[in-house]
């Protein structure tokens, strides 16, 4: 099985393009939701979450998070080397499907941040202007400022497309981002 990292900024389209690879035949791994797994409560991160922070409530942690770089690398500690072996265990059982998938499409915000791109075989990153993203962001009810501080919170679009095998530009259609993928989805089969 070809495990194949989608990454790409906040609100640059991460879930519609998992969601075109899903149509095509990939098994899905959505990395950022075993992270509120593994933090919500009975999660394997819970209990040292709320240690740190006093929370676990997922609003409260992004205030904190977001506002502190000290503090949004200590929860990636916690919580990143779990995720890390969650995907591999749920690879291993996609494998042992009786008719596996040729592809697995692990999606996360933070794939290259987190170091996890490096266990996977390709790298398709998303790229999408930044005021798209922000406006996507605050169309889904963030305020602008909470948009940008977790923009910049992530590591900066370069840093993603230095380790990508394959972009995907995701500012234009929606048609014209499903052709992208679809010539992607060919390059990997």
């Amino acid at each position: 099985m070809l495990r194949v990292g989608l990454t790409g900024g906040l609100a640059s389209g991460k879930t519609t393009v998992a969601g075109f690879f899903r149509e095509l035949g990939a098994a899905h791994i959505d990395a950022d939701r075993i992270a509120h797994e593994l933090v919500a409560p009975g999660g394997r991160a819970h209990d040292a979450v709320v240690r740190r922070f006093g929370t676990a409530d997922r609003k409260a942690l992004g205030a904190i998070v977001f506002a502190d770089p000290k503090a949004l690398a200590d929860l990636n500690a916690i919580v990143h080397p779990l995720v890390r072996e969650e995907i591999a265990r749920r690879i291993a059982e996609h494998e042992r499907e009786p008719s596996p998938a040729r592809v697995a499409i692990v999606d996360a915000a933070l794939l290259v941040e987190s170091g996890i791109d490096r266990d996977l075989d390709a790298l398709v990153v998303l790229s999408c202007p930044p005021e798209t993203q922000v406006a996507r962001a605050v169309a889904r009810g963030m305020t602008e400022s909470e948009a940008r501080a977790r923009i910049a919170a992530q590591a900066p679009l370069e840093a993603k497309l230095a380790r990508a095998t394959h972009v995907v530009e995701t500012g234009g259609s929606l048609a014209d981002t499903e052709a992208r993928v679809r010539s992607v989805w060919e390059s990997l089969s």
